[in-house]
């Protein structure tokens, strides 16, 4: 039985998530929402058109909400770089999964600019056979859409991918989708997790996981 990794990148892959909150206040305050850092994580997950739209209905035309999505994300890309690296213990796993033939893929919500920003510049992307970005599908997480994607990609069955995820939303896609997840607890509280089924474990970074114990445990279930 083939059995595939899929990775969200933000807050998963790379620790940036508090760099993307405190973009994502900024850009608000611009446009007149006076944001906490608190209620910027709990509203600001997803598309950022979606997020824009969800924000401010029916105030702004999709080339509008592109535009104010492509300030932020240039933003933060330009104040991140300097800190840009994998979460610990991933460079490892990667590699650990790439030599025991185990395909994987990315399924995100961010910008294809974001995703090129982290692949080529920490130079990962020979690892993924499957990339999925916020430009490839209709709908944001929790909508399933981007997990599907990638697991058609890769040609493993939904139910045999293993989804690494950062935040409720990408627990709840998972369980969407059919599929289990081990959350990086980079942004949020192990406790947040509690009651979605399809969380496996949470640690807060690679170094924790002996990946293939993990997918052995996994194919007995």
């Amino acid at each position: 039985m083939q059995q595939a990794l899929i990775f969200d990148i933000d807050g998963t892959m790379v620790d940036n998530m508090m760099t993307h909150h405190r973009g994502w206040q900024k850009t608000l305050k611009e446009y007149g929402l006076d944001f906490t850092l608190e209620q910027v994580m709990e509203q600001c997950h997803g598309k950022n058109i979606e997020i824009i739209e969800r924000l401010f209905p029916g105030k702004y035309s999709r080339e509008e909400r592109e535009r104010i999505s492509f300030e932020k994300e240039s933003g933060y890309r330009s104040i991140f770089l300097p800190e840009l690296k994998l979460v610990s213990g991933l460079p490892e796993l990667l590699e650990i999964a790439r030599k025991s033939g185990i395909p994987m893929g990315i399924g995100t919500a961010a910008p294809k600019a974001n995703v090129d920003f982290v692949l080529d510049n920490l130079n990962i992307r020979s690892y993924f056979q499957a990339i999925v970005h916020a430009d490839d599908v209709d709908k944001g997480k929790p909508d399933p859409g981007v997990f599907f994607k990638v697991a058609d990609l890769l040609q493993v069955p939904y139910d045999d991918c293993l989804v690494f995820e950062d935040s409720p939303t990408g627990a709840k896609t998972a369980l969407n989708a059919g599929m289990k997840a081990i959350i990086l607890t980079t942004t949020h509280l192990e406790y947040e997790f509690e009651g979605i089924a399809s969380v496996i474990r949470c640690v807060p970074d690679y170094t924790h996981l002996d990946l293939l114990s993990i997918l052995e445990t996994f194919n007995q279930q």
